[in-house]
């Protein structure tokens, strides 16, 4: 009763008392993903084609271009020559132009001979052939748009590595403070015992080897421990390289910092594992499916340019001619016309480059069919194996039940003298192994777990 009465005056100052700082699950896989250099090189990869969209649309930027010419020599003037444009592309090949030219000097080629006011003029040029429906800024900017999604679903991959990897080296660290943790607790066991051995062996209850066995049990805990203490040193030290601080500043994990306590009740809701599969995956979303898909419409363009050179080159342009006081005057007698003009007679270079997209567009498709039916059978066999050691965990778990409660009536005998140091140590021994095999079947439920988030790739969950 006192004893009682001591332990209830005692709590409120134990619930004072520091509690270990926990790391969970959540909160590590958090800081990598907002922190770790490979998921900001990822983000660095969207920027990059977002880049690439810019620069492909400047294509279609209007342009001024303006040439000027001046010759003055013993007091004479060659020639001033002026050509000044304003051009306008547009999306299907057809330009705008606008433009004023002037000329001056005693020495002026006829053929640039002007009005004194100038000339100015103002037309188009259309592409009849090569480059009307597609050509090679069309097909630029259309394949950086389809590029931008590639990068997006390339940025998701590279983050759920990253997760996954973090995630697995977080799986190990627990897995080591576990074991460390259990060598710990049966070494004071064994210790306890060798002491109480000792006791009994100096009261001539016992005969003395009973203490040289209890003591090699002692060691081999001690063995064990100093062993489980470097694995979870190692451990440790690998899952800080996953932590990161903002502008790239790494972090150390301190020795007293702990893993989550329950993460087995955790873990899905943590990865999100059940809920994606409940709410039913479709492939055609996943970022592998998005990737193969864009590289697909990136050759279709691609194919689609090669097509367009079977046709021949001919580019038709009309521009209007007039003085600058003359656009008053609607009479289109003054103009300016051109025909440009080419075909190959054999087509083979441009035949060739058609049926090699066409090649790397069927390459590519296969590649789709095939990532998909794999994706399929991965999740199905990463459930069966899910399922398989959710049941496993149970048989374990009734395992060590069963060893625990083998261990205390072997401890209940001892105590009355009907069993051994052998036997107890024996079933001991036997809870230990049961213990760990426990240990380890949880770390590869948590691994299974993690492979198949990283199979579904969805880190925008976490």
């Amino acid at each position: 009763m006192k004893k009682l009465l001591l332990i209830l005056l005692a709590w409120p100052m134990w619930s004072q008392l520091p509690q270990p700082e926990q790391l969970s699950l959540t909160e590590y896989l958090g800081y990598v993903k907002k922190f770790h250099p490979r998921v900001k090189s990822a983000d660095l990869n969207l920027s990059e084609a977002q880049a690439q969209l810019l620069s492909a649309r400047g294509a279609f930027d209007p342009k001024i271009e303006v040439d000027f010419n001046k010759k003055q020599f013993a007091g004479k003037e060659y020639y001033s020559l002026l050509n000044s444009s304003f051009k306008i592309p547009t999306w299907y090949g057809i330009e705008v132009k606008a433009g004023f030219d002037n000329s001056e000097g005693m020495y002026v080629n006829p053929q640039n001979t002007l009005p004194n006011q100038g000339l100015t003029s103002l037309g188009v040029t259309v592409p009849l052939g090569q480059g009307l429906w597609i050509n090679q800024r069309m097909a630029d900017v259309r394949k950086a748009k389809i590029q931008l999604n590639l990068s997006k679903a390339e940025q998701k991959l590279e983050a759920v590595n990253v997760l996954h990897e973090a995630a697995l080296a977080y799986f190990n660290w627990k897995r080591t403070y576990d074991e460390t943790r259990l060598y710990a607790d049966y070494l004071k066991n064994a210790q306890l015992r060798f002491d109480g051995i000792r006791s009994l062996i100096k009261n001539g209850d016992k005969p003395a080897i009973d203490s040289i066995e209890a003591g090699i049990v002692v060691r081999n805990r001690q063995l064990s421990l100093t062993d489980a203490q470097l694995k979870q040193t190692k451990a440790r030290l690998e899952l800080s390289n996953f932590l990161w601080l903002d502008n790239n500043i790494p972090m150390e994990l301190q020795d007293d910092v702990q893993p989550e306590e329950n993460l087995s009740q955790t873990i899905t809701e943590t990865l999100h594992t059940n809920e994606l599969l409940t709410a039913g995956l479709s492939l055609e979303q996943h970022p592998k499916m998005t990737a193969l898909q864009s590289k697909i419409s990136m050759l279709d363009i691609d194919r689609k340019l090669k097509a367009n050179s079977l046709l021949p080159k001919a580019n038709l342009g009309y521009h209007y001619l007039s003085e600058p006081n003359y656009w008053n005057n609607t009479e289109m007698n003054n103009y300016k016309i051109g025909v440009d003009f080419s075909f190959p007679i054999f087509l083979r270079k441009e035949r060739g480059s058609l049926k090699l997209a066409k090649i790397k567009m069927q390459d590519t498709q296969n590649e789709l069919d095939w990532e998909r039916l794999k994706l399929s059978n991965k999740i199905k066999a990463q459930q069966t194996e899910i399922n398989s050691l959710v049941a496993q965990r149970k048989l374990t778990s009734e395992l060590v039940r069963d060893h625990q409660l083998m261990l205390q009536s072997e401890e209940r005998l001892f105590g009355f003298g009907e069993s051994s140091v052998f036997l107890l140590n024996t079933r001991e021994n036997n809870l230990v192994s049961a213990k760990l095999s426990e240990i380890a079947l949880d770390n590869r439920y948590f691994a299974a777990q993690a492979e198949l988030f990283k199979i579904i790739a969805e880190p925008d969950k976490i």
